[in-house]
Parts: C-alpha cells; sequence; structure tokens
C-alpha cells in the first residue's frame, strides 16, 4: 500500500533564486493564469492515483493537478519524487516542470509534464481520499 506522506524534495530539484515568477511568463499571460505559479520549495506532499496523474499541496491550502505526457512508472507507489523546474524555482504551467522518479528495477525517471492545473477548493475537496495530497 503507497503511503501518502510529504513530498521528500530531494537534491534534483533546481532552485535559481528567483524572486518572482519569470518575466517571460509573465508577458504570456494568455498560456496560464499567473495566479497558479508556485514556488518549488513550497511543494508540501502528493498523491499520484495513477501513473498519468500527480497532485501535489502546496503551502497550507494550495493543490494542483499534473498531468504526464504518458505513463510514468511506479509514481502511484512511490513514497519519494523530485519535482523539478526548468529555467528558474517557479512553475507557472506544465512545460515548466519535470517529475522525477525511482522505478522499481528500472532506477530513476524523469517524466515530463504535459499540462497543470491549480484546484478550487470545492475540486480539491471533491478528490477522493486516494488522490488526496
Amino acid at each position: 500500500m503507497r503511503m501518502q506522506t510529504t513530498l521528500a524534495v530531494t537534491a534534483a530539484l533546481l532552485t535559481c533564486g528567483a524572486a518572482g515568477p519569470p518575466a517571460a511568463a509573465k508577458s504570456t499571460a494568455k498560456s496560464y493564469d499567473a495566479q497558479q505559479c508556485f514556488y518549488t520549495r513550497n511543494v508540501t506532499s502528493f498523491a499520484a492515483p495513477d501513473d498519468k496523474t500527480l497532485y501535489v499541496r502546496v503551502g497550507v491550502r494550495d493543490v494542483y493537478r499534473f498531468d504526464m505526457f504518458g505513463s510514468c512508472p511506479d509514481i502511484d507507489w512511490n513514497q519519494r519524487l523530485a519535482l523539478e523546474s526548468r529555467g528558474s524555482s517557479w512553475i507557472c504551467n506544465g512545460m515548466d516542470a519535470e517529475v522525477i522518479t525511482h522505478a522499481t528495477g528500472i532506477g530513476r525517471q524523469r517524466c515530463p509534464v504535459s499540462a497543470m492545473h491549480k484546484l478550487t477548493p470545492e475540486e480539491a475537496a471533491a478528490l477522493p481520499r486516494r488522490a488526496k495530497p
């Protein structure tokens, strides 16, 4: 049985010391909502109900859904994952993130994210128990 404890942010987590969302991201406001950006070090827990979906809790109240480009081996069984940001320490859309997992018998796997969505409080509350981070 997979335990949903805390997200172990490993050395693979990049930090670039940005003070806010990247300026380039701010100029492309049509591609995402700037209010859904978060700083990678604020991730506190995760849950993966299947091998293509990851829910991440950021801080106390925010929950984000990450959809993988394809199957991410053992993501739904892992107790430790790393969330790596590309380009800065902020994640503002799916293309900014990559999930790193340690798959049984395969070793470390990088799983690109195709989409990210910040859940409303109602959507987060409605998640099945297995999917709640």
